[in-house]
């Protein structure tokens, strides 16, 4: 008589446990004590060019970013006014869903700066050796704000141009003969060469424009400085770094640090968008 009710309580014991097996999964589905990290997608990051170059500059930091799973794009800075090219990148990033890191060299700097004011979608600026102003302030303010080793005065030469109302304006470019040690001093020298020969000049007005919004002021910021700047002085990237409350990275690069240090650039925004997230 005791082999049947042996039975009987392995059988309730089998039931039991077989329900616990399906019961405990189903609750861990539900997110009943089971801890489900859902990774949010990665934002969208958008660069910007500044005078004297494109957006071929970028090309090595969008490589790297683009193996590990962000969405890259840049936009093709007009350099025609910092309101007109402001707006123009504005129109861009609209055409993008979803969260953007936005970053920006040198004039880029002051155009994103302008462009990402008010849009609830930029979640970060990157700032790579950059002019970055504050309302009101012009390129040529920055440039005169007092620091120690400033740079010295850019080698321009200057090209007359048609516009379309037919008033006449004037393009800056850097000298060719000087655009290497200027500009990109650590860049292989067929690669400057190439820079200086393809590089997109900015309307010399623009240099005089003030800026009308600063983004940083409500969007946090990171700042690439440049220790081996000949066209923007390093100190004033630390004076604009510390202004703007940035985290600030320092790397021994030319003025072209995309170029020349296009990890760097790659690892300050994926810092940004940790930050961010």
């Amino acid at each position: 008589m005791i082999l049947p009710s042996i039975r009987r309580s392995a059988v309730v014991a089998t039931a039991l446990a077989t329900a616990a097996a399906v019961y405990i999964p189903a609750a861990a589905a539900a997110g009943g004590g089971a801890d489900h990290h859902v990774e949010k997608p990665k934002p969208t990051v958008v660069f910007v060019h500044g005078a004297f170059a494109d957006s071929s500059g970028w090309y090595g930091a969008m490589d790297r970013l683009r193996k590990e799973g962000y969405p890259v794009r840049a936009a093709s800075n007009p350099l025609r006014g910092l309101a007109s090219d402001a707006a123009y990148v504005r129109d861009f990033l609209n055409s993008i869903d979803g969260p953007i890191i936005l970053a920006g060299h040198s004039y880029g700097g002051a155009v994103i700066t302008q462009a990402a004011a008010g849009d609830p979608d930029v979640k970060a600026l990157v700032y790579v050796a950059a002019s970055v102003p504050d309302v009101g302030e012009s390129l040529a303010d920055l440039k005169a704000h007092p620091v120690d080793n400033p740079a010295p005065a850019l080698p321009l030469k200057q090209v007359e141009f048609t516009k379309p109302d037919g008033t006449r304006g004037s393009d800056a470019y850097i000298d060719p003969a000087k655009f290497r040690e200027t500009f990109a001093a650590d860049v292989n020298p067929t690669l400057a060469a190439d820079m200086a020969d393809t590089q997109e000049p900015v309307d010399i007005a623009t240099l005089n424009e003030p800026a009308t919004a600063a983004a940083w002021r409500t969007i946090p910021s990171w700042f690439l400085i440049a220790k081996q700047d000949h066209a923007n002085s390093t100190n004033l990237q630390r004076w604009e770094a510390k202004r703007i409350g940035a985290h600030a990275v320092e790397i021994n690069s030319s003025h072209a640090a995309m170029v020349s240090h296009p990890k760097a650039v790659a690892d300050l925004v994926k810092q940004a968008d940790h930050g961010t997230r």
